[in-house]
């Protein structure tokens, strides 16, 4: 027999029988079944009344503690149209006033087979435009004999949470000590810039270190 289109799976198969299942073992094998195939079909077979059903379903609702926090995040999982994973989904549940535990979460996520459409990004360079006529003086000698001789940036892109985060840092090649470092949401000129000012307010007068970046315009602007 079919259902929607498709064939109702073999766990439908003791819906039929009233001597293999009884009442609230049909009820749970229609709730599971639920949403792949049309509630009245799975009653047609199962030969439940709907009343049946509905009131075999409230009790097994009602020994299960986490009937209502399940119905919470799904119903957050569904508001947001399945892009929020357990963490986001523990974050919405705070905010409405519960102190769930996200791990709890995470496995009544699982339970209820809910799964985030979006995959959280690694972080990744920030390329921006590449400038060509930027000379790689450095050419790969990473090896430093003394303090601030030489200094490597690079702008690098996080994906917090959903919103992107950049990252700017100036590394110091004698004992890789960050010297500076500017975060901000847009890689725009001042996230270089800030951090820049700061890096060079560090050193002595006649420290002058060559400045190392991936040759892209919004490092070479500020050099």
């Amino acid at each position: 027999m079919s259902a929607r289109g498709g064939s109702v799976p073999k766990k439908a198969g003791c819906l039929g029988s009233s001597q293999e299942a009884g009442c609230a073992q049909k009820t749970q094998a229609v709730i599971e079944l639920r949403q792949q195939h049309s509630l009245a079909t799975l009653l047609k077979i199962a030969k439940l009344s709907r009343s049946t059903f509905y009131y075999q379903a409230k009790i097994q609702q009602g020994s299960d503690k986490y009937a209502a926090l399940k119905a919470q995040i799904r119903e957050v999982y569904e508001r947001h149209k399945g892009c929020y994973g357990y963490r986001r989904i523990t974050a919405e549940l705070h905010n409405a006033g519960s102190g769930v535990n996200h791990k709890t979460v995470q496995r009544l996520i699982q339970l209820l087979g809910l799964r985030s459409l979006v995959r959280p990004k690694k972080y990744r360079s920030y390329r921006g435009e590449i400038n060509s006529n930027v000379p790689n003086v450095l050419d790969r000698q990473f090896r430093a004999d003394q303090p601030n001789q030489k200094w490597v940036t690079d702008v690098t892109e996080f994906n917090v949470r959903g919103d992107k985060l950049y990252l700017s840092p100036i590394m110091d090649l004698y004992n890789g000590e960050i010297v500076a470092y500017e975060t901000r949401r847009t890689p725009q000129l001042p996230l270089v810039s800030n951090m820049l000012k700061r890096a060079l307010s560090k050193l002595g007068d006649r420290q002058k270190p060559l400045l190392h970046s991936d040759s892209n315009t919004v490092d070479a602007r500020c050099c």
